[in-house]
């Protein structure tokens, strides 16, 4: 992932079948490692991460791999709902649409594979694994509406990097909190935030932005799949921006009937 020094929007390339995505995927680390110090070299802010799992899109099968395959049960099943659903829509060049839907089928799915399959200890500990992701969530997400808002400024570049360093600063501070008071010690964000920079901040907001709005249409389908995902290709067969001001309509909904927080 890349991102200008003063933007939070990732660097896009361009694919066959995949169309303009906002990130490399890349099988060995040090062609990616290779890479990235080119990006570094141009100014860029890049960050270099693991990814547990991928999708083919429906061209291939899925695989199975050790990255994953001995998470949690309730954690698997998420994954492999995330996985799947790009089979069933995708929307090419348009990142934060398809893995908003991903990430929202995901998290329906995981309730309903919980009130089906679960018992009391993995509700117990979906519970806590889901309260640290929504509180992940809160505070990347205020950071990221602060640095957005910072670089939309007429403030100059100087005075843009300290507050861009406080900011992040502030963020670390906060996690640190986070870490050390509610979540009893859990350090599994540590390498996030010691590495966080525009380009992660930036492509995990593509993860989360329009969930709230496709959580809404599936209530607004009457909580039914298959209506579901025909309405979710629907939006997908626009062009974006008739596509995004059809999300956008959804997301006052989404506050008032989505049962994710």
């Amino acid at each position: 992932f890349a991102a200008e020094e003063f933007s939070i929007e990732p660097r896009r390339w361009c694919f066959p079948f995949a169309g303009c995505v906002g990130y490399r995927g890349y099988f060995s680390k040090e062609a990616a490692e290779a890479f990235a110090a080119t990006l570094r070299a141009e100014g860029l802010g890049v960050q270099v991460a693991g990814i547990p799992a991928y999708s083919t899109l429906g061209w291939l099968d899925d695989p199975v791999l050790n990255t994953f395959i001995h998470y949690p049960e309730t954690e698997l099943a998420r994954l492999i709902f995330h996985e799947l659903s790009h089979q069933v829509v995708y929307a090419a060049g348009d990142t934060a649409f398809n893995e908003s839907f991903a990430t929202a089928v995901e998290q329906i799915g995981a309730q309903r594979w919980l009130s089906r399959f679960g018992d009391e200890a993995a509700r117990r500990e979906y519970a806590a694994l889901e309260q640290r992701r929504q509180d992940f969530r809160a505070l990347t997400g205020h950071t990221r509406a602060a640095l957005q808002a910072l670089y939309a400024s007429p403030l100059g570049d100087e005075a843009k990097r300290q507050r861009k360093a406080a900011l992040f600063a502030q963020m670390r501070a906060d996690y640190a909190a986070l870490r050390e008071g509610p979540w009893r010690g859990f350090a599994g964000y540590d390498r996030f935030f010691a590495q966080a920079n525009n380009a992660s901040l930036g492509v995990l907001g593509a993860y989360l932005q329009w969930v709230p709005a496709f959580q809404a249409l599936f209530q607004q389908e009457g909580e039914n799949f298959p209506r579901f995902y025909a309405a979710v290709q629907r939006l997908a067969d626009q062009p974006k921006p008739e596509r995004e001001r059809a999300l956008q309509a959804l997301m006052p909904a989404a506050a008032a009937t989505s049962k994710e927080p």
